[in-house]
């Protein structure tokens, strides 16, 4: 997964179920913003959902971005699909935009387990 210049996130951002309205991943989250028209957003859910199945502990969580533009505006997001890897404490240790590569998604959570 790309992410920004370094492909890091700071860690001073968690998100907890409150702020996602659903739990978190017992190992680690996929946060996915998405938009009703955004056809890279399906594809993204279909991926990201098949990694949550494989791996043990880890949960897809889908945002719908225009329902939650207070959320959106607070974390920077300004296209969809974006996705975040959170660690089991809800740290984003990861974020890129774009539909991702399955092998990249799964290489991405090695920084979240």
């Amino acid at each position: 997964m790309h992410g920004d210049e370094d492909g890091q996130v700071t860690g001073l951002v968690r998100l907890g179920a409150a702020q996602l309205g659903a739990p978190l991943g017992r190992r680690a989250s996929l946060v996915q913003f998405s938009s009703a028209f955004c056809q890279p957003c399906r594809a993204t859910r279909r991926i990201l959902a098949d990694v949550a199945g494989l791996v043990d502990g880890v949960e897809h969580i889908e945002i719908d971005a225009e329902a939650r533009l207070e959320l959106v505006r607070a974390l920077c997001i300004e296209k969809t699909p974006t996705v975040l890897v959170l660690d089991a404490g809800g740290r984003i240790v990861r974020r890129a935009v774009g539909m991702p590569r399955k092998a990249d998604v799964i290489a991405a959570l090695g920084a979240a387990v």
